[in-house]
């Protein structure tokens, strides 16, 4: 057990920062979509400008050259769409130096991992900590050319880091890519060229606290009214006053729209994005808004009414009942979910399991809730599971980061509280210790079962391994319950126990399971009566 890395304590994950809904623009004429293709049409082009500026300025920019960039796109928009557009720049020129700075790190992996392998000799059986080496000389004369290719990307990589640069795709690379791929897409050049068109464009605002109904350049009233502030160049389509533009939908946010009411009736801000949708044909606005993030619980507040382990796997959550003293209630619970098809159709069904495991704590009187804390960004690099091609898309499918924050911010409106726990060894204790005690003739405990009563009492801070039997001759109420625990700072409590051989107990001889049929019922009287009862035999328990 000296190699097991330690465990870290579980701990209440954070509650929501902020509040998005989303509704449908309906009714629209053909003179309100024509109007909104040409705002998003011209201010995605400037977006497009500023963002070629702000690559440009790599690792010089500064607070002077950001005030210019506005006051120049001030002159083809407005003051408030520049200090939208600019800060969007800004924050995609974020996500592409942390998109390389993983990027990077991953091609430091695989080298590491290549020539690992490559230093030992070919067919050397690896272990369970490090792979071993190539299975033919085929594969390893391939991995040294691969060594080159990988060497020499990571120093294009590192150079541009270094140099500030950054690759930036305006609507996407996945996108872009498909032009050259529209018949698997399913796509004609005029359907790819309207969707092209569509996710450049540039329809989102900053809310402002104070100013009439929380923003002034995209305008929603309480009364569902929806105006735009047009830019300068495109004031003369004017329908209001103040070189504004009244859209003749009526919206309504059906999801948390009393609180977006509130906050637009006070001047609280609130930020507006409008999008289009080609393949539906329709067009959306997005509300957000920011909110104090809620005070988490204390951990033992949170686990007085026990909890619910989670286990998540590729295409459902397995899930289970565990009371205060971290023994499993009831049946366990499975929720599936479908990750194949569009991103929409993806998050809809994380969400739909997401509401049904939610309901089901609620109807079970459960505060909190287990998940594991899991990250495969380093765990999913092709040459650290070389062949296992189907396992590295099974663990790239599985939506980690995106089902813990869908939870966290779901659980938060119900008063339930998300316990993220260190996901080490979970599946492989809790299948060693919870899978075969719990499976029966009716019912058949899988290995996400026991993974989720494992981590479901690793939150509740106790072992995962299951209690030490006493001697059969100490199981009675004349010498009291014996059961062994371990202490929590007794070191490799979580580890198995060492192979014994013969029964567990080792209160009998080694060949009592052959005994076990024979023997007989033991007749005792009691001395408080007249009645003569008879006691059944008892197993002795493995």
């Amino acid at each position: 057990m000296a190699d097991r890395r330690p465990i870290a304590a579980p701990f209440v994950a954070l509650g929501p920062s902020g509040v998005a809904v989303s509704t449908r623009l309906k009714d629209l004429t053909p003179e309100d979509e024509k109007v909104l293709r040409w705002v998003g049409a011209h201010l995605g082009s400037l977006a497009a400008k500023d963002l070629k500026a702000r690559c440009v300025d790599g690792l010089g920019h500064s607070a002077e050259s950001w005030a210019a960039r506005k006051r120049g796109l001030t002159a083809e928009s407005s003051s408030r769409w520049a200090g939208s557009i600019t800060r969007v720049t800004h924050d995609q020129w974020a996500l592409a130096r942390r998109g390389q700075a993983a990027h990077v790190q991953s091609l430091e992996a695989g080298i590491t991992t290549i020539r690992h392998r490559l230093a030992l000799p070919v067919g050397q059986k690896g272990s369970k900590r490090a792979p071993g080496g190539y299975r033919c000389a085929h594969e390893w004369f391939h991995k040294t050319r691969r060594l080159h290719v990988l060497e020499d990307r990571l120093g294009r990589v590192r150079a541009d880091r270094e140099a500030g640069r950054v690759h930036v795709v305006r609507g996407g690379k996945r996108l872009l890519g498909t032009r050259h791929h529209l018949d698997p897409a399913q796509l004609t050049e005029a359907g790819w060229r309207e969707r092209w068109e569509a996710s450049r464009w540039f329809l989102q605002a900053d809310g402002e606290s104070g100013k009439r109904f929380g923003n002034e350049t995209i305008r929603i009233t309480p009364e569902g009214e929806v105006s735009i502030k047009l830019p300068a160049p495109l004031a003369d389509l004017a329908n209001a006053e103040h070189g504004r533009y009244v859209l003749a939908a009526q919206v309504g946010f059906p999801h948390r729209g009393q609180e977006w009411a509130d906050r637009v009736e006070a001047n609280r801000a609130v930020a507006y994005r409008i999008h289009y949708d080609t393949g539906r044909g329709r067009w959306y606005a997005d509300a957000s808004w920011q909110i104090p993030p809620a005070k988490s619980i204390p951990l033992e507040a949170a686990l007085a009414g026990g909890v619910i382990g989670v286990d998540t796997n590729a295409g459902h959550l397995a899930a289970w009942r565990l009371d205060t003293h971290g023994n499993p209630t009831g049946r366990p619970r499975r929720f599936f979910y479908d990750l194949s098809g569009t991103a929409q159709h993806r998050d809809a069904q994380v969400r739909h399991a997401l509401t049904r495991l939610l309901h089901w704590a609620r109807s079970c009187g459960v505060k909190a809730i287990a998940v594991e804390d899991l990250d495969f960004q380093a765990e999913k690099t092709r040459e650290k599971h070389g062949r296992k091609r189907r396992f590295r898309q099974l663990i790239s499918g599985m939506p980690t980061g995106r089902l813990r924050a869908r939870l966290a911010s779901m659980a938060d409106a119900t008063g339930i509280a998300i316990i993220a726990v260190d996901p080490a060894y979970t599946s492989k204790w809790g299948a060693q210790h919870w899978q075969k005690p719990l499976a029966g003739p009716t019912r058949k405990t899988t290995r996400h079962d026991a993974a989720s009563i494992a981590i479901g009492r690793r939150a509740q801070g106790h072992p995962i391994r299951r209690r030490t039997t006493p001697p059969r001759t100490h199981r009675s109420d004349v010498h009291g319950h014996r059961t062994v625990q371990a202490d929590r700072r007794a070191p490799g409590r979580e580890g198995p126990r060492p192979r014994i051989p013969g029964p567990r107990t080792r209160s009998v001889s080694p060949d009592a399971e052959r005994t076990r049929a024979t023997r007989t019922s033991t007749t005792v009287r009691d001395v408080r009566s007249d009645q003569v009862w008879v006691q059944d035999s008892l197993l002795l328990t493995d």
